[in-house]
């Protein structure tokens, strides 16, 4: 947990998990298992990409890993059908 993308991922990532360990407990299951692998999976390689530009001291591989923590919050919105609480 030295960098952005350690922090930024994990936050990510235990939102997801938050997500599913809430939506597990329903009566109805809305989801099906498989379908948090890709965001996870989306969060490990962002934080990769984001860690390897910083070391590399290149913004390509910076942008990269941002546009992939954008997929990923994308999918879980789109797929994963998360709605914003409404105040």
């Amino acid at each position: 947990m030295e960098t952005f993308w350690d922090w930024i991922t994990v936050f990510c990532f235990a939102g997801l998990v938050t997500l599913m360990l809430q939506r597990s407990s329903e009566e109805v299951l809305r989801d099906k298992l498989w379908q948090y692998a890709p965001p996870a999976v989306g969060c490990a390689v962002a934080n990769y990409l984001g860690n390897e530009g910083l070391e590399a001291g290149t913004a390509g591989l910076q942008v990269l890993a941002g546009v992939t923590l954008i997929g990923v919050l994308i999918y879980i919105f789109v797929v994963l059908k998360v709605e914003l609480p409404k105040f």
